[in-house]
Order: C-alpha cells, then sequence, then structure tokens
C-alpha cells in the first residue's frame, strides 16, 4: 500500500523566491499593492495540491529575533539586506491564505524555519510517511534518507526536481548524505554568512572528503596536507567546525508531529474569496474557487514569464494581456490519443504513401544530440490531425538509416506540402545531414509565438502549458539530466514514440491556434515576409559553417600568455605585493586599503568592494595600475574565452565551426549566436580584432566578402522621425557627427575638431538609446548640467526627433506596444508604471525598439533576398556568418564582381523606398580582419 505524502514548505524560502522572480516587473493591482510574494506562493501551493495530491501539508516560516545558530556565531545572516517592505506586507496576506485552505502555519522561537521541517520530517518518517521538504534550500539535501526527499519547485520551464538519496549524492559529489554538512563546513556558504575554511571551494572540498570522510578526519590528518591548503586549515581550523555547526540542521525542535492537525481539509472558500478579492486574483479565484469571485480591475499590463507561471497584476493599460498561464490538466495518460510506433518497411511505405497525399504535415525529429550538425537521427514523428501521430524508428546503421529516410525524402522535399514544426531549422539541419532538403513553406510555432510575444519563452512544454492547458511528457523524464544523461537511442523504442508522437500532436495543435492569432494581429505578413525565408537562409548558413585557422590560434594562445604574465608581472610591482588578480575580493583590498586609491561607491552585499569593469574604468586615466588591472582582465578573458576556445568547437566532421544563430531570443528582432557567440568577439581592441584573423574562406580558391550596414540606426531614425536636417546631412553625403558637431557647437563643418566630432558621435548614438544627462555626463566625464546643455543643443540642432521621441513614448503609452517599419512588435507593459525606474526603461525601449528592430528586419529581409538570389543564380557563393549589420560570405574568387554588386543591391534596397540613402561599406580579404 502507497505511503501516505506529508509535504512541509519552507515559507519564507519560497515567499522571497516568488517576490524576486518579479523584481524587474513587480505585479502591482489598482490599489498599488504590490502583490508579487502573494501571487507566486499562492500559485505554488496551488500547483502543488492540484498536482502532487498531498495527504498532509503545513508550512514553517522563521520567526522575527536570534536563533541559537547567532548566539554561536553573531555575524550568522548578518551580510543579508532587512527584509523588503513587500515581502513584509505580503506575509499577513500569505497567512491568511494559509488559513483560507486549513493549512498549518509552524514555528518555533529561537529556531529557524529549517530546524522546524527537520524535525518534522523525521518525526513523520517514523510514523511511516513519505516526506517531501519543499523549498529552493540546497542545505535540506543533509535531511534526505529513503522516505524523505528534497522537493525543488517548477523554474522558468524547467520540472519540479525530486531529490532523492541518489540525486543528492550525485548533486553533492558526496559518498554519504551526512557529507552534505561537511561540505558546508568546508566551503561556507555566503548566503547565510557561514565563513567555512578560506581557500577549499567546491571541487577541492569534494577531494577533502573522499580522501578524509569528514571535517574531523580532515583536521585529524592535517599533516597529510601541503602548502598553504595546510596552513589554512590549521589556521581555520575551530571555524571549519563551527561553519559545520552553523550548516546542521536540528532535528530535536522540542514540538511534537501529529498527523491529524496537518490533514489536507476543504478550503474555507468564503475566506479565500475574500482575500482573492482585497487582492484582485481574478485568474486564480475562478481556478480555485470555481469562479469569478473578484470585482473587475484594470487590465493587466506588467508580468513575465517565470517560475511561478504568469499570475494576476493590474495597472492601467494592456492591449495586449500576457497569456494566463493557468494550471496544464491534461496529459498523456488522461488524452484520448492515437500514437503508432512504425517499425518496419511495409508501415513506412504505407505512411510515406499517406502523408505524400496530404497538404500539410507537421513533422519532428529525434536526435542524439542538441547541435543538429553533431546529431544523429533516431527517429522522425509526423501529424496531420490532432490526436493521431506516428513516429518512426531510424536504425543507428548509416545504410539502414538512408533506406528507411529515403521513402520520406519525396515528402519532405516536396515545394507543394506545408511542414509545421516547432524550431524547424534544427530539424531541417538534421536532415540535410541525411541529403533531404526540407522543402515548402515552413510554418514554426516557435517564431510564431516569438512574433506574438517576443518577452516570454517559446519552448513547446511551455507553450503547451500555457495554450493547450496539456503537459507534455518531459525529455528528462525519458533521459535524467546530467552527466547521467543518457543518449535518446539508449531508450527503448517504445517509450521514444509516445514522446515524439506527442511531440508532433502538440506542435500541430499549437499551430491551429498560434497562426490564426498572429493573423488577427497583424503579424502573419511579418512571418511570411521576414522570418520564414530566414528560416532556410540560416539552415544552409549554420549547415555551411566557417573555416577556422586553429594553427594561427595556437600560436596566438602562447602570445597572449606571454602579454597576460608581463602584465601581471607589472601589477605585482606596482602594488608591492602578489595578490589574486582573478578575485575581485583581492584586487579591492589591495587598491582601495594597501594603495590608497579613492572608493567612492557603496559595497557589495557582502561588505566587498566592487571592482567591476565600469567602475575600474572611472580610475584607469587617473591610477596606472588600474589601467594595468583592466587590461590583464581583458587579455585573460580573450585568451579563454575566445582564442583557446575556438578550436575546441570545431566540428570534427567538417574541420570548421558551425556557429547557431537564434532567431527567436532578443525583443527587438535582431539575431544572436551563440556556439560561439560572435557578437561577442572583441573587436575595439587590437588584440581582440586579431581573432577575427582566424576565420578564414574555404580554401586559397576563395576570399572573404564582409558587407556592413553604415550607420544604419541613425540613417533609420532620420528616416523614421522625418527630421529633415539630419536627412539633408545624410542626402547630401556628410559625415554626420561632423555636422551635428557643426550645429549643436555652431562651428562651421570644416572647422570641427576631433573632441567635438567625438561628443556628437556620443551623442547620437547615446539619443538612440534613449540616454538622459546622467547617463551622457558619465560617458563624456561631463558634469551633469554641461550634459544637459549638450542634449539642449542636440534636440535644438533636430527638433523632429525631440517630437518623434515623445510621439513614440505617447504611442506606447496608449497602445502598449510599439512597431518597426516593417510591422514587428514589442509590448511594453511596463510603460504607465507607478515604478519610476522600471517605467522610465520602457520609455527607453520605446524609444530605440522602433530602431534597433528596423535595423534588424532589414538585415534579416537582406539575408533572406541574397540567399534566394544565390540559389537562383547557381552560384556557389556561402553567407556564413552574420553579426550585427554585417554579413560576411564565402567567395569562389571568379565570383567576386558579381556577388559585390547582388550583395550591395540587395543590402540597399531591402526595405525600398527610403528618403535616407541606405550605405553598405564592402571589404574583401585573405580573413575576416582584412576583409573588415
Amino acid at each position: 500500500m502507497p505511503k501516505e505524502k506529508l509535504f512541509l514548505l519552507d515559507g519564507h524560502a519560497l515567499m522571497y523566491r516568488a517576490h524576486y522572480a518579479f523584481i524587474s516587473r513587480p505585479l502591482i493591482n489598482s490599489k498599488g499593492v504590490n502583490t508579487s510574494a502573494v501571487t507566486g506562493f499562492t500559485r505554488v501551493l496551488w500547483d502543488l495540491m492540484r498536482n502532487q495530491h498531498p495527504h498532509y501539508l503545513a508550512v514553517a516560516f522563521d520567526l522575527p529575533g536570534p536563533t541559537f545558530r547567532h548566539e554561536a556565531y553573531e555575524p550568522y545572516k548578518a551580510n543579508r539586506e532587512s527584509q523588503p517592505e513587500d515581502i513584509t506586507s505580503a506575509i499577513p496576506y500569505i497567512h491568511r491564505i494559509l488559513k483560507g485552505f486549513k493549512i498549518p502555519i509552524v514555528t518555533k522561537e529561537g529556531f529557524e524555519a529549517d530546524d522546524v521541517i527537520g524535525t518534522l520530517a523525521k518525526q513523520a518518517e517514523k510514523e511511516g510517511m513519505q516526506v517531501y521538504m519543499m523549498t529552493p534550500d540546497k542545505d535540506f539535501g543533509q535531511l534526505v534518507s529513503e522516505n524523505i526527499f528534497l522537493y525543488k519547485p517548477a523554474r522558468m520551464g524547467n520540472d519540479v526536481e525530486i531529490m532523492g538519496v541518489e540525486e543528492v549524492k550525485a548533486k553533492w559529489d558526496i559518498d554519504r548524505i551526512d557529507q552534505v554538512i561537511d561540505m558546508l563546513g568546508l566551503i561556507g556558504d555566503s548566503v547565510d554568512n557561514i565563513p567555512g575554511i578560506p581557500g577549499i571551494g567546491p571541487k577541492t572540498a569534494i577531494k577533502l572528503l573522499k580522501d578524509f570522510g569528514t571535517v574531523e578526519g580532515l583536521l585529524e590528518n592535517v599533516e597529510s596536507l601541503k602548502g598553504k591548503q595546510k596552513e589554512n586549515v590549521i589556521n581555520f581550523a575551530e571555524q571549519g567546525l563551527l561553519s559545520k555547526q552553523l550548516a546542521t540542521i536540528d532535528i530535536n525542535v522540542p514540538i511534537k508531529f501529529n498527523a491529524e492537525e496537518y490533514r489536507l481539509d476543504p478550503p474555507d472558500k468564503e475566506m479565500l474569496a475574500e482575500v482573492f478579492k482585497e487582492l484582485e486574483f481574478r485568474t486564480l479565484a475562478t481556478q480555485i474557487l470555481g469562479t469569478d469571485e473578484t470585482e473587475p480591475v484594470h487590465k493587466p499590463t506588467a508580468t513575465q514569464g517565470s517560475l511561478f507561471g504568469n499570475a494576476e497584476m493590474s495597472a492601467s493599460v494592456a492591449p495586449t494581456p500576457l497569456p494566463s498561464h493557468s494550471i496544464a490538466t491534461k496529459n498523456l495518460e488522461n488524452t484520448s490519443h492515437s500514437y503508432h510506433l512504425v517499425d518496419n518497411l511495409g508501415d513506412c511505405q504505407a505512411l510515406a504513401k499517406k502523408l505524400a497525399s496530404e497538404k500539410t504535415i507537421c513533422f519532428d525529429t529525434e536526435t542524439t544530440n542538441i547541435d543538429p550538425n553533431l546529431a544523429e537521427l533516431v527517429g522522425m514523428s509526423f501529424a496531420i490531425k490532432p490526436g493521431e501521430a506516428w513516429y518512426i524508428s531510424i536504425p543507428e546503421d548509416r545504410v539502414d538509416a538512408y533506406a528507411i529516410v529515403d521513402l520520406f525524402k519525396p515528402i519532405l522535399e516536396d515545394e507543394t506540402i506545408v511542414k509545421i514544426a516547432q524550431n524547424i531549422k534544427y530539424d531541417a539541419i538534421v536532415m540535410k545531414w541525411y541529403d533531404v532538403e526540407v522543402k515548402g513553406l515552413y510554418q514554426d510555432t516557435m517564431i510564431a509565438h516569438y512574433l506574438l510575444e517576443p518577452e516570454l519563452r517559446h519552448n513547446m512544454d511551455y507553450l503547451s502549458e500555457t495554450y493547450l492547458k496539456y503537459k507534455p511528457v518531459s525529455i528528462s523524464s525519458l533521459i535524467g539530466k546530467g552527466k547521467n544523461q543518457l543518449s535518446m537511442r539508449d531508450i527503448p523504442v517504445e517509450k521514444v514514440s509516445d514522446y515524439a508522437a506527442e511531440d508532433a500532436d502538440i506542435t500541430l495543435q499549437l499551430k491551429e491556434y498560434l497562426f490564426p492569432k498572429m493573423e488577427k494581429e497583424g503579424l502573419k505578413d511579418l512571418y511570411d515576409t521576414i522570418e520564414e525565408p530566414l528560416i532556410k537562409a540560416l539552415v544552409d548558413l549554420e549547415f555551411e559553417g566557417v573555416n577556422v585557422d586553429a594553427n594561427y590560434l595556437n600560436i596566438y594562445s602562447k602570445e597572449l600568455g606571454t602579454d597576460i604574465d608581463k602584465a601581471e608581472a607589472t601589477i605585482y610591482e606596482k602594488a608591492g605585493v602578489r595578490f589574486n588578480i582573478a578575485s575581485p575580493k583581492q584586487v579591492g583590498e589591495v587598491l582601495f586599503e594597501k594603495l590608497k586609491i579613492p572608493y567612492r561607491w557603496s559595497k557589495t552585499k557582502s561588505g566587498q568592494y566592487s571592482t567591476d569593469e565600469e567602475k575600474l574604468a572611472e580610475l584607469s586615466q587617473e591610477f596606472e595600475i588600474v589601467n594595468d588591472i583592466l587590461r590583464f582582465r581583458g587579455l585573460s578573458k580573450l585568451k579563454s574565452t575566445y582564442v583557446d576556445a575556438l578550436p575546441k568547437m570545431i566540428n570534427p566532421k567538417t574541420g570548421r565551426i558551425h556557429s547557431s544563430f537564434n532567431q527567436a531570443l532578443t525583443a527587438t528582432g535582431r539575431l544572436s549566436s551563440n556556439n560561439p557567440n560572435l557578437q561577442n568577439i572583441p573587436v575595439r581592441t587590437p588584440e581582440g580584432a586579431r581573432v577575427r584573423k582566424a576565420f578564414i574562406p574555404r580554401d586559397k580558391n576563395h576570399v572573404l566578402l564582409a558587407a556592413d550596414y553604415s550607420q544604419i540606426e541613425l540613417r533609420l531614425i532620420a528616416e523614421m522621425s522625418g527630421e529633415t536636417a539630419m536627412q539633408k546631412a545624410f542626402i547630401e553625403g556628410k559625415d554626420i557627427h561632423r555636422a551635428t558637431a557643426a550645429g549643436v557647437f555652431d562651428v562651421p563643418y570644416d572647422e570641427v575638431n576631433r573632441e567635438q566630432r567625438y561628443r556628437a558621435k556620443t551623442v547620437n548614438f547615446s539619443i538612440i538609446y534613449g540616454a538622459g544627462a546622467t547617463n551622457l555626463s558619465r560617458q563624456l566625464n561631463l558634469k551633469r548640467a554641461e550634459a544637459k546643455t549638450l542634449i539642449e543643443s542636440y534636440f535644438k540642432q533636430y527638433p523632429g526627433l525631440r517630437l518623434y521621441m515623445d510621439k513614440t513614448v505617447a504611442d506606447a503609452r496608449e497602445n502598449g506596444y510599439v512597431m518597426t517599419m516593417m510591422g514587428r512588435r514589442r509590448h511594453l507593459r511596463d510603460i504607465n508604471s507607478r515604478n519610476g525606474m522600471i517605467r522610465s526603461g520602457a520609455e527607453r525601449n520605446a524609444i530605440n525598439t522602433p530602431i534597433q528592430g528596423t535595423a534588424a528586419d532589414m538585415i534579416k529581409i537582406a539575408m533572406a533576398n541574397i540567399h534566394q538570389a544565390l540559389k537562383k543564380s547557381h552560384l556557389k557563393t556561402k553567407m556564413i556568418l552574420q553579426v550585427h549589420d554585417e554579413l560576411v560570405f564565402d567567395v569562389p574568387k571568379g565570383e567576386l564582381e558579381e556577388v559585390k554588386l547582388l550583395v550591395d543591391d540587395k543590402m540597399k534596397n531591402a526595405i525600398p523606398g527610403l528618403k535616407v540613402p541606405i550605405v553598405v561599406d564592402m571589404g574583401v580579404g585573405e580573413d575576416w580582419l582584412e576583409a573588415h
């Protein structure tokens, strides 16, 4: 007989987690009350009750005042900031909601909630119960046993994580559960200000515990240690033992577990209705009470995809409310479906014949790798109507695999059949490795949702739970996570079949929901003319990859290593002491204590000096050692992140690097890349720019062509604002920064000096990003009043820009979104926030997004058009990179002149009919640096 389940919730931890999940977009109701903590806590509680069906439930809270740990160690938790006022005000509401659910609150003076939960868990285990401790706190791992589990709530699209003995041991890489306490004793815990032993991090602690078992065992064998480690363990032995004591959860709190007190009974709906009405929780009232028990409120305006889903909130305006992420009650077990495993040649032939007669099919691939250029095909799934799907298992043997794939090749290559998929770019690249070109119109549910809600998540599980209220089988439930993760090929085909068929089925259903919605909101044309053709261009671009000179990078790495060593020696000489330059703490102590360099900022939460790049840059002109430290950091990062990392990213099958371009990530519409992130390759320093020299043509018969939009965002703001003076400068081919300086500083165009042009250039680009006087003063090292005067002079010269910016913000307030020239939308749900800082951020986004977004649309259109033109002309030139406003091509030398004309035309005329001329700078070279 299954054991009864007791859930013990860490109230404060869950409440804080909820509050900070919405910290950038707090949930404010019409009364101005921040309901983030209450909303998130209630939703987690309700999800737990609906999905886990606990028999018993209680919530433990910390009480104000010191505990036995403070008495043992006064600085315990002293680094924590005072409790935010919004959390303090949320506690009474949470207590009322728990009372309405008839869930007991458990506390004990002098003890923390951890101790209360630990004591109750051990007592309940003795009574034969299965106990789940619901908390994000890793320390609870020390309590896990055969019948006590750590239950970490879902977060950011990840599933709930339930950890038993083996999972906790694997997580910490320890041999016994009780070693969790020893780990914390050695490494400390910065959150609780537990010091640990200096110099011992997680990796070292793991090794020491494998050798000595416990902190005490380590101290008994200290003579076997060497050097600084031995010195630290001897000097901080008592601190290590104290840290272990502080980290130990007390399981002997003087409280008694009484099962009947914790039994979950039906809620007091009247009490819940009252508090929900007060907080304006309409959706929760409907879900929990079965009816809307609250008064109407203003339309929702501010939320984000988060660990708690999208919750109710209100402020002043929201033309497009966020989707309600109510609980997904449907799943594979309780929903009617007809999924078929196709595992023989005859059935494959019959399915291929059936699919060939369809006008639209949904398909998905199952593979062995998230990198499509390394993946092996494990299977394909197809769906043509909701509730029915087929899964075809693909053999590992390449010859046998081709025999199956070739049956479906005519269907996938049929241009008259529409192909539906979730992230079809991945599937199309995988299929190219099996000599299949996926043709026809692409209907990608990920991209469709991105256009509708660019700032939310777009993975299939999230979309399914949000819009279909259906919880799909998670990939982690099949293959696991972390170092013990299996390959899809290791899973029994019967299990994979249902998972894969479900993916195709759900994607088809999402398409039927999202595409009509996209059309209704006027975004279908944006999908058809920009995003869909771009997918096909990116498929070929990523499949092609780029050639990288690994030998050059190895030589350059050694050169950088020498430069880093020299920089290190220089720093030590100027500091008069050796220290860890990679340690922000030690850098702060050397600069601001030993060398007495003035420190003008507040310290970090842990009481350390802040030594980030922005702050050190302000000191670098005045203090040489600061400039040396910045150089050391820059060179070290360049070496580790790019010069040493790029050769490891070379695909063993192709000998090339295949960067992945993300079409559904940025809120503005710009592409981003990863593996490697090409956008972040530093080019402003000579050392950084040299990384580009490693990117080379296919062979000696090819060259690289780089084509870069010149000042595209300034040209677009001139176009979109109708600012005549700026348009005139561009039309006349003037240097826009010099022309701006001439007007701002009231000097003739030909007499503008270098400093004036620099300041004008800074203002030009700062205005695009909505920067004010404070920000500009920091950039130009001016007094705020001087920066304010500079901005006023700027808008006096370009009054059309000010009118445009004011109108853009006003329209955003009214509509709740801004648009690019091509109709791409970005919702600005915080544009009317009562929080000035949040509102200002939304206003800056309102100004910048139409400009940056239109530039993004422009290069996307150019990429798609160039891709189509190259294919149509049967040219062998390949588009291989896109970075910011630049495209890079691998061009046969014989095609160079023709391709230069083609690229120039497609880039300049991506958006036809503009008044402001578009300029494209081109370069050709034997490597990317030379071409750029």
